[in-house]
């Protein structure tokens, strides 16, 4: 499937995640959330997005061909065991601030289960005007992510191959602007 034809699961839609959800979204690209478990306040936010109810986990990983996740650093890799559970076998892209080592072990989860992994890292606040907002993506299928976000407010911007050079490159900046 084209980058721009995927379905894409959004994990989960905090203020970052709806923002991205509702840039993606506005772009004409199809963006799944799981309501179950997740609070009033995270459903509006997914509502005003755009982004379409598919109920579970299990049956956004069923839909998407890509599943992005966006969520505090301490949820990042029990929330990437919680989609390898479900056996997922798209493309995993874990846009959180971890560090490489992090990185690391939810690349190792979200692979043993068959998925392919590519590291995320944003940097700017959510995204609103172009260029407000970059995407740095790292992994072999860096390329087809970063198709997703073509036409859209969301800069993406692909690092190389390296399973976690945006993880590395959001630690670096983060320390830069310290």
């Amino acid at each position: 499937m084209s980058a721009t034809g995927s379905t894409i699961g959004l994990l989960h839609p905090g203020e970052m995640g709806a923002a991205v959800g509702a840039t993606l979204t506005g772009a004409g690209r199809r963006v799944l959330w799981a309501s179950a478990g997740r609070s009033p306040a995270t459903a509006a936010r997914a509502d005003a997005a755009g982004l379409t109810d598919a109920g579970s986990i299990d049956a956004l990983c069923a839909d998407s061909d890509v599943v992005l996740s966006i969520v505090p650093p301490h949820a990042a890799l029990p929330l990437a065991r919680e989609i390898a559970a479900t056996g997922f076998s798209g493309v995993y892209v874990d846009a959180n601030a971890v560090s490489p080592a992090t990185a690391t072990e939810v690349a190792k989860a979200v692979r043993e289960a068959g998925a392919a992994y590519v590291d995320g890292g944003i940097v700017g606040g959510p995204p609103g005007g172009k260029g407000s907002t970059r995407l740095y993506l790292s992994g072999e299928r860096a390329d087809q992510v970063a198709g997703l976000c073509a036409g859209t407010a969301l800069d993406a911007a692909v690092l190389g191959d390296d399973p976690t050079a945006a993880s590395a490159m959001k630690m670096v900046f983060a320390a830069w602007t310290k």
